[in-house]
């Protein structure tokens, strides 16, 4: 056995989506990150070993940008035949690109050192390499999901529904309890040219009826999430058992839709089954704010708004598939987008941590809009933003400037609710022609510049300017309502793909200081959101689109100048 010491600025424990996303953000914005991940790919939930969807904010144009946005892209580009390794791959790719993050996978996370109300250090065992990792960082972020450094470190958390009078919530149970959303085991389905035969494991339940699955349907596109249980035991804890019996119904649902009826799967093979469960909910922090049911109805106006919600309070009832009173879940109506704040991702009590995910600091109620996992993903580049402007500023998390915050992150392609952003002077000072590139605003078809071929948008000035950095944002259609990967594959794939409205190749046309033209052309580009350092003094530049990955016009939100 051996052990390992890792000083870093920034631990991140938990490489669900939350998680990526916090480090990608914490390292692209220069400080040192350690990740810790308890399993062998990234991703959570929506890895190849869960296989959940990334959901995330209802209605047209609120899709989550920044770097989920920047994922869920490349894997369009990338992974043509949507197969969930190369999924995997592509997550994992992001990650170790980024020269500022030490990844640490097959390391679960087991002590915590304090020094007061401080973590000092955290130390993991990698099974792979039979080593302890131990990890000191001035900021320890838990983007776990289930709160590990919670019961390590004494930070303040709940599990379990709050009662209703405690936060005036009208869909809160009138006593509170322990009770939480169960975990699911999901299966994937493929179909084929000719009949295919399934036999049930001996173990496995059997569901003779339709009346054995009341209010449970054969619809294959629902990905079978209602074959859920654990909300009425510990999802943690009991998290071996809960699996076995998971096992057993999902076994015993595919077996009735092949072998119990006619249910239109004759050609149908179960292709993959998760041994991994699922988790909706476990424990979660509590911060300075905890966010409730009414702030989510009233839209989460917040000063310190620094993510969003959208989807609905979709609160699954604890008996989950055992449930035969009705729909196994309620879809309480929330308003789409509904303002996060920052003060429900730090800690109360322990000085240098804080969190992104589904354990923020929230409601059960409210929990049940903000736990999908493209909100997850904006918390958690939120986070690892404002994990940098502590390092850099010598400060805690509580302390870190919110208006700054929110600036960094709207520079970054993340929106922010009821905020507006004000593009940089060195554009603003530039004669265009055309505003709509540099109102401030990336999404909806008013803020877009719509062109032709051989048309193109310019700025000029009057003598010439230093221009650091240009800053494209394209239009990758946020209004799409596939997801990033199916839950089934039919023969003939449907949906999923690279948005055509991307615009594939662009060049950049300019004139130096000293009169000479010049241009950079870009090719095969597939991202919304584009960085290009520049460093050139130029008296013009033209953004010159010259073809998109399908669509007829060239649409373009932003084209920014930057120092």
């Amino acid at each position: 056995m051996r052990t390992l010491v890792h000083e870093t600025d920034l631990c991140v424990v938990g490489g669900g989506m939350a998680g990526v996303c916090t480090a990608i953000s914490a390292a692209r914005h220069g400080i040192k990150v350690v990740l810790m991940q308890d399993r062998p790919v990234l991703g959570g939930n929506a890895s190849s070993e869960i296989r959940m969807w990334v959901c995330g904010a209802h209605g047209d144009n609120n899709r989550e940008t920044g770097i989920v946005e920047e994922i869920q892209l490349e894997n369009f580009y990338r992974n043509t035949g949507l197969k969930y390794t190369l999924w995997d791959s592509i997550v994992y790719e992001k990650v170790k690109s980024e020269k500022n993050i030490t990844l640490l996978l097959n390391c679960s996370c087991n002590e915590a050192k304090m020094n007061g109300d401080e973590i000092e250090s955290i130390t993991g065992w990698q099974l792979t390499s039979e080593t302890f990792h131990t990890v000191k960082a001035k900021i320890f972020a838990d983007c776990s999901g289930d709160s590990i450094l919670a019961p390590l470190t004494g930070a303040e958390y709940r599990m379990g529904r709050e009662e209703r009078a405690e936060f005036n919530e009208s869909i809160a149970p009138v006593k509170g309890d322990d009770m939480t959303m169960g975990m699911s085991c999901l299966f994937q389905i493929r179909e084929t040219t000719s009949p295919k035969k399934f036999i049930k494991p001996e173990w496995a339940y059997t569901y003779p009826t339709d009346d054995d699955l009341p209010y449970r349907g054969h619809d294959r596109t629902t990905n079978w999430w209602w074959i859920e249980i654990g909300g009425l035991q510990d999802t943690i804890h009991d998290a071996e058992e809960l699996r076995d019996e998971l096992l057993k119904i999902a076994f015993g649902v595919w077996d009735h839709c092949k072998n119990q009826g006619d249910h239109g799967y004759e050609n149908w093979e179960m292709e993959w089954i998760g041994f991994l469960p699922g988790k909706r909910e476990s424990r979660r922090y509590v911060g300075d704010y905890i966010i409730n049911q009414n702030d989510v109805e009233s839209g989460g106006k917040f000063d310190d708004i620094i993510a969003y919600g959208g989807w609905s309070m979709d609160d699954h009832f604890p008996e989950g598939f055992y449930y035969h009173e009705g729909h196994p879940t309620i879809y309480h109506p929330a308003p789409s987008p509904w303002g996060i704040c920052y003060r429900s991702i730090y800690s109360k009590n322990i000085k240098n941590l804080a969190f992104a995910g589904r354990n923020i600091s929230v409601t059960h109620t409210a929990m049940s809009s903000s736990r999908v996992m493209a909100t997850c993903s904006i918390i958690g580049q939120a986070l690892g933003t404002a994990a940098s402007l502590a390092v850099k500023c010598d400060q805690t998390m509580r302390e870190v400037d919110v208006k700054l915050l929110q600036k960094l992150l709207m520079e970054d392609d993340c929106y922010i609710p009821y905020n507006s952003r004000r593009v940089s002077d060195l554009t603003l000072k530039a004669r265009g022609n055309c505003e709509v590139v540099r109102n401030g605003i990336e999404r909806g078809d008013d803020n877009l510049w719509i062109g032709n071929a051989g048309e193109y948008i310019e700025y000029t000035f009057d003598g010439s300017e230093d221009v650091g950095c240009v800053k494209i944002v394209f239009d990758s259609f946020l209004s799409r309502k596939y997801h990033n990967m199916p839950c089934y594959y039919p023969i003939v794939q449907e949906q999923f793909q690279l948005p055509d409205t991307i615009i594939k190749k662009f060049k950049l046309e300019y004139i130096l200081g000293n009169g000479e033209k010049e241009e950079i052309v870009i090719e095969d580009n597939r991202q919304r959101f584009i960085k290009i350092p520049f460093g050139k003094k130029i008296s013009s530049i033209r953004l010159v689109p010259l073809e998109t990955w399908g669509c007829d016009e060239y649409r373009v939100f932003s084209f920014e100048l930057t120092k």
